[in-house]
């Protein structure tokens, strides 16, 4: 349902003709080839609004530097766009963040987008069950009566399913497969569908899937936002190329990641309009989700320092990076610091 139309968001700051938002390699002009263009990545989705509610107001129109503002569907293309020189700034995932940064590629994370964006919703028999034992026991209890409790998630990697994991592993103490099946589902819309046909028993969700959920008649309900699992759980980030990261550019630029955080969180009504307009999720559920308990929006990177430091290490022991990365290799507060 949430499906994005490239056509229906148009930057004001895409000037070069034949310059659209799909990733061609060796785009003129980046700083990484020693030019005036940043070239900026960023996915149409809730977590990354600051970027959206930047370009709709104008705010990047005074900063010293053209803006390529390039449209990703997720984060893995953005990571070899970073790597071949293609991307100076990214807004992106956490994990794909982390991946990159894994890999070698001269970058940090300059500013969080948001913090503890994500939620696990249950069935509400399950929750029940949960909330007489405590522990694993609910899963067995499920399963005696149900069968195994089976998950549906976002792609393996993502913000959603990492935290789900995690929750699994670390907090309850039980191995994914075990006790309880993840299902990997793809995007928002149809990670909705199952739940609202019944077909998963529970989900690691963002928005707009928990508002949709919640406003259909469903007994799939909220279980545990992500506050109640790992505080200061990072979400969507500003990854910086160190040439940006040295340039004035990136203070500018935070600036005014900084004035449209502030933005969303004082102009809830004219943000849900810039979220259908940018995003395309409908401007009633919106301005719901914004009022919801994982619409978290900062600017801040030391809140998700401690969330981000524990996804490392963890996503390390699920082998998606090779190395256990400390704060000190995957932040840069330098410039936020300076605004």
């Amino acid at each position: 349902m949430y499906r994005v139309d490239d056509s229906s968001h148009s930057s004001r700051r895409r000037y070069l003709a034949g310059v659209g938002t799909a990733v061609t390699a060796g785009v003129a002009g980046c700083l990484g080839g020693g030019g005036n263009e940043i070239g900026l990545g960023y996915l149409p989705v809730y977590p990354d609004l600051q970027w959206f509610v930047m370009d709709d107001q104008g705010y990047l129109d005074g900063v010293d530097r053209e803006i390529d503002p390039q449209q990703f569907q997720n984060g893995t293309p953005m990571v070899r766009a970073l790597g071949s020189g293609d991307l100076d700034v990214a807004l992106l995932g956490i994990v794909p963040a982390l991946n990159a940064i894994d890999r070698g590629i001269a970058a940090k994370v300059t500013a969080a987008n948001v913090t503890e964006p994500n939620a696990i919703m249950a069935h509400e028999g399950f929750i029940r069950r949960w909330e007489a034992a405590g522990d694993e026991t609910a899963f067995d209890d499920w399963a005696a009566e149900n069968g195994t409790f089976e998950f549906g998630a976002f792609p393996q990697g993502s913000t959603p399913d990492v935290l789900l994991r995690f929750w699994l592993r670390e907090r309850v103490g039980v191995e994914p497969g075990s006790v309880a099946d993840i299902t990997e589902l793809g995007g928002a819309s149809p990670l909705f569908q199952a739940i609202a046909n019944g077909e998963v028993d529970g989900a690691s969700v963002l928005e707009p899937v928990l508002t949709r959920v919640q406003q259909e008649d469903s007994p799939v309900e909220l279980f545990k936002p992500a506050g109640e699992i790992m505080s200061g759980q990072p979400g969507a980030v500003v990854l910086m190329t160190d040439e940006v990261r040295d340039s004035e550019f990136a203070v500018e630029f935070l600036e005014q990641h900084v004035r449209a955080t502030e933005f969303i969180n004082s102009n809830p009504d004219e943000t849900a309009s810039i979220v259908e307009n940018g995003i395309g999720i409908p401007e009633e559920d919106a301005r719901v989700a914004l009022d919801g308990p994982i619409s978290n929006f900062i600017s801040d990177p030391r809140e998700i320092e401690g969330g981000t430091e524990t996804f490392a290490s963890f996503i390390n022991q699920l082998g998606q990076i090779d190395q256990e990365l400390t704060a000190t290799e995957i932040f840069d507060y330098g410039s936020y610091d300076s605004l």
